[in-house]
């Protein structure tokens, strides 16, 4: 069987359907990816063949992604999911995933949720077509109705056939309790042994806090004020502290880095979170749940996007603490280093009381209990390939 996988641009967006390229690669089944250019290099690692689309014009997407972190939380909602990713990423990538549609001929299409282009591809070639979810349930159901007017130009009812698809996805249903009706939860295999970290911190054995804000944010203004409150923050920590700034990030730029603090470009969050006692995070569903996962407790630092919603869902369940922009904070001010105290004691109650790790732990047994994706994927499968489901 030949199965596309699309994602738009960014490793939280493209992450999730890893695990799937692998099952399916398990399976004896041929992959093929299409992506934007910025994942290029991502893709080419993975050794699958692969084909590159177009991206959105720059003099487009630049002015909007720089509104995007300090709009209004429903105007930066509609930047993204409808100007972003329904109209600029779709007509962007809608050409290449046409043409793979044409020539390559896949039995099954499956993307992640924002990557639209692959969906009406699809569609008009008559192929099945499932995604794989970035987010919580209702998230990607409100993101699909703000995308609507968008997408409703390319016809052929795709607004209801992107709703009505299969959805999957990993998150438990004490988090997610999903609205979509085709929803099929599944758990990831268990991540390969890893080895234990570098020893930055010669020798100390302090517990480990793992200080990130996904691969977004270092692309954005309020990099550099996000990243120095979390410095002032765990300044003098009794702890081991693990700071990950992206590579668009400079991190010279940060000023003093405490005598704790081991900063970093990008570490593989698996490497990380088999050694932490503590993850401080913005919220990003790829972090937040892959924390989760493994059973460590978080606090949460929302600034854009779906990050509110996952940080809300956290604090709920016990399993970790959110610290919200300060009252009367402006949006460009989202987080700073006035918020350094707020967050420093969020991270000192998390580590003081045992019962946020027991919730994230109970949340971790949830997961592991769900279907594997190799259960996940005979339901996917079109009726001629139906022997596969023996």
């Amino acid at each position: 069987m030949r199965v596309l996988v699309a994602s738009t641009g960014g490793a939280g967006h493209f992450n999730p359907l890893l695990p799937f390229v692998e099952a399916f690669t398990r399976r004896g089944d041929q992959v093929l990816l299409v992506v934007p250019p910025e994942l290029w290099s991502t893709v080419e690692t993975t050794g699958h063949p692969f084909r590159i689309g177009a991206a959105p014009p720059e003099d487009e997407l630049a002015p909007i992604w720089e509104r995007f972190p300090t709009a209004p939380p429903e105007e930066a909602a509609i930047l993204a999911n409808r100007e972003i990713f329904g109209r600029l990423s779709t007509a962007a990538m809608l050409p290449a995933l046409e043409d793979a549609c044409r020539e390559w001929q896949p039995d099954l299409v499956l993307r992640e949720p924002c990557e639209y282009a692959s969906a009406v591809a699809a569609s008009r070639a008559g192929i099945p077509h499932a995604q794989v979810a970035i987010s919580l349930a209702d998230i990607e159901a409100s993101s699909l109705a703000l995308a609507a007017p968008a997408l409703e130009a390319y016809g052929n009812q795709i607004v209801e056939q992107l709703s009505a698809s299969p959805y999957l996805t990993r998150f438990p249903a004490s988090l997610d309790p999903s609205p979509i009706g085709a929803t099929r939860r599944f758990r990831e295999a268990a991540a390969p042994r890893r080895e234990p970290l570098p020893d930055w911190w010669d020798g100390d054995a302090a517990p480990l806090v793992y200080v990130t804000f996904g691969s977004v944010t270092g692309g954005l203004s309020i990099a550099t004020q996000a990243y120095r409150a979390a410095l002032d923050a765990v300044d003098g920590l009794p702890a081991r502290v693990l700071l990950t700034v992206g590579r668009d990030t400079d991190a010279s730029a940060l000023g003093r880095v405490p005598a704790n603090v081991h900063v970093e470009a990008w570490v593989p969050q698996g490497d990380v979170l088999g050694e932490a006692a503590l993850v401080v995070c913005h919220g990003g569903s790829g972090t937040t749940f892959g924390t989760l996962a493994a059973g460590v407790p978080l606090v949460v630092v929302p600034m854009f996007a779906d990050q509110p919603a996952n940080a809300r869902q956290i604090s709920a369940a016990g399993a970790g603490v959110v610290v919200d922009p300060a009252p009367g904070s402006d949006a460009a001010s989202r987080i700073g280093p006035g918020d350094a105290p707020r967050i420093r004691a969020a991270i000192e109650s998390v580590l003081a009381d045992h019962s946020y790790r027991r919730a994230a732990q109970r949340i971790a047994d949830e997961m592991r209990a769900l279907p594997d994706i190799d259960e996940l994927i005979p339901d996917l499968l079109p009726d001629e390939h139906a022997a596969d489901r023996r």
